[in-house]
């Protein structure tokens, strides 16, 4: 696809050729594949997004778009046809067929996973079925075997024959990639733990290594230009500019198909691929490593998507077939000690590094097996790191801290993906270390950085149908554990009035998230939960609810990937005059493009957190 864009007036178009199916429109050139310089667009004002045959545009950015003559507004989502302009004033763009060599590159990702399936099945008619478990991921004598057979399939498959030509550049191309990103990341971001002895390329050749480290310090020359941006910033750069200065460089040097380098890193690529698929999770390997990702969504076997700084993307990666994808997802599951087949198609699990995981499978899937991945961060996030990212101000920070360490009790809510349990980590962070604290999750996923730590994980049933351990249970005998605060990592069922009960009965500073749209509505949210653990009055609950939370913490993500802060809201208490729960805003964020501001109202523990020198006034409205 190529698409020429031009200000208003200009006669002469700029042209931005994409193989592609996800194209960034903005100001700012760190992120963006087309950049249009004007103080009318947003950082990120728009995104191109091919769907099957047809593209689609969604703006991000305040400016309104049209397609065509029909206005669309930030957040929605329109089909481009083939004829229609894209208005983002004072710019006009135009989408134009590609030409056919683009069209043919556009299809090697699909060759390649063709090829990487042949291999797989190849090879596998070699291995008994024993030798692909865990024990042998550490045998060095059994992997080079698997590497040297990968190079024996690869030419049988013609990996290396003028026919392939392109096939082996684009494999090639692929496995230099890999090692740029790779580098990068490992130079900021320490290793996940867990035993990876197997992903050691243990038939790595050094004078083609020496090649390949030249070749990659002269693409990272031509594509970062800044080596101090931010991480993801120049893996975004990276992503965006690497298949045209590959190209270019390849020409500079002189290498066609029969140069021993290219057929060197193809086999590298294909051999780090099928090792992934035999001992690792296959494609999503170097997805889970990349840190700009937060989180992986296997619809398909062929449609892989991510998200990046909060946007939805295809990947371009995809498994080899439903059954590896099967396979892949009982090697995730079994390690935490769950199970998944066609009798418990369902399962939630976790990564070893804690990434919470969702996997289901047929009969209930009907698309194929699907899979969720909600990345655990390789780095702790802190508070300050929150303010920078303009998720809450210092002065809601400020405000926050001092309310944790004075032991108000907090109900942190907000939609899927807002980052409930980021925020429920930073602000345990202020808890102090005489508390004793007991944790109780489904997954865990917690990073108390405390000593006096006690953690609980649900249990599900055994074979028979017994051994299970929900959220409610563990909350009860929380209580019996002598525990200062009790932080639980969603309430979502009848557990809901355990924790109330356990924030009235002396456990003050007790922490826990909720779904729900806006503080008011997590009123009506903790009434049902509640009612389907007892058949109480509301008026008992409204009750039960103001005696036990002090403030909810509102979290929403806006339609261009922002997630902040939106209310901080007192519960004052119930009225039992007129039968409703009293609330207060504290603070408050107006529109998306606003700062959390506080509304002047102050909260009735005001004056204790001011006695016990945690807050000061004075600075509080600034």
């Amino acid at each position: 696809m190529r698409i020429a864009f031009s200000r208003i007036g200009e006669s002469q178009p700029t042209y931005f050729n994409t193989s592609e199916a996800i194209v960034r429109i903005g100001s700012d050139p760190h992120t963006n594949d087309i950049v249009l310089k004007n103080p009318y667009i947003s950082p990120t004002h728009a995104i191109l997004n091919r769907n099957g045959s047809h593209w689609e545009l969604t703006p991000l950015g305040d400016n309104e778009v049209f397609v065509g003559e029909q206005s669309v507004r930030m957040g929605e989502r329109a089909i481009i046809g083939r004829s229609e302009a894209i208005r983002i004033f004072p710019f006009t763009l135009k989408l134009e067929e590609a030409p056919a060599a683009e069209d043919a590159s556009a299809g090697i990702s699909q060759r390649v996973s063709m090829l990487i399936l042949q291999i797989h099945r190849d090879l596998l008619s070699r291995l008994d079925v024993s030798d692909t478990d865990d024990s042998r991921r550490q045998s060095d004598p059994f992997l080079l075997q698997v590497e040297h057979d990968i190079d024996e399939f690869s030419r049988l498959h013609g990996l290396f024959s003028q026919e392939n030509a392109d096939l082996l550049i684009g494999t090639a191309a692929a496995r230099t990639e890999s090692y740029i990103l790779q580098r990068m990341i490992e130079g900021e971001v320490s290793e996940k733990e867990g035993d990876e002895r197997w992903t050691r390329m243990l038939s790595s050749r050094p004078d083609f290594e020496s090649r390949l480290e030249s070749l990659a310090a002269a693409l990272e020359d031509a594509m970062i230009p800044d080596r101090h941006a931010d991480l993801s910033l120049r893996i975004a750069r990276v992503e965006r500019m690497f298949a045209s200065t590959w190209e270019t460089e390849l020409k500079q040097r002189n290498y066609d198909h029969e140069n021993e380098l290219l057929h060197y890193l193809a086999c590298c690529y294909l051999k780090k691929q099928v090792k992934d698929i035999l001992f690792g999770y296959g494609p999503l390997e170097d997805l889970i490593r990349m840190p700009n990702i937060s989180e992986i969504m296997v619809v398909s076997r062929d449609k892989i998507y991510v998200e990046k700084n909060g946007v939805l993307e295809k990947s371009g990666r995809q498994f080899v077939s439903d059954e590896v994808t099967v396979a892949i997802i009982e090697r995730i599951v079994n390690r935490v000690g769950r199970r998944i087949n066609t009798a418990e198609p369902l399962v939630d699990a976790r990564l070893l590094d804690g990434s919470r995981v969702n996997a289901v499978i047929a009969p209930l899937a009907l698309s194929g097996p699907c899979l969720t991945i909600r990345k655990f961060p390789s780095k702790k996030m802190l508070i300050d790191d929150l303010v920078k990212k303009g998720a809450l101000t210092p002065v809601a920070r400020d405000f926050l801290r001092a309310c944790v360490v004075h032991g108000c009790n907090i109900l942190i809510s907000g939609g899927t993906g807002t980052g409930k349990t980021t925020l429920l980590n930073c602000l345990s962070d202020f808890i102090p270390d005489k508390d004793r604290i007991v944790t109780i999750e489904d997954t865990a996923e917690l990073q108390l950085q405390k000593e006096h730590v006690v953690r609980m994980e649900t249990k599900t049933a055994n074979i028979e149908g017994t051994g299970a351990y929900t959220i409610r249970d563990l909350v009860k005998n929380s209580l019996r554990m002598r525990p200062d605060r009790i932080v639980v990592g969603e309430c979502r069922g009848p557990e809901a009035l355990d924790m109330l009960q356990a924030m009235n009965t002396g456990h003050d500073g007790s922490m826990t998230t909720i779904h729900a749209n806006t503080s008011e509505d997590v009123i009506q949210r903790l009434e049902v939960l509640v009612q389907s653990a007892a058949d109480l009055p509301i008026s008992s609950i409204y009750s039960q609810i103001g005696s036990a939370i002090d403030l909810v913490v509102q979290l929403t993500r806006h339609s261009n990937g922002r997630r902040c802060v939106t209310q901080i809201t007192e519960f004052v208490g119930y009225d039992k005059a007129q039968g409703i729960l009293r609330t207060k805003d504290l603070f408050r964020q107006e529109s998306h493009n606003d700062d959390l501001m506080p509304t002047g109202a102050l909260p009735t523990f005001m004056g204790e957190l001011i006695e016990d020198k945690l807050i000061d006034l004075d600075t509080f409205y600034r």
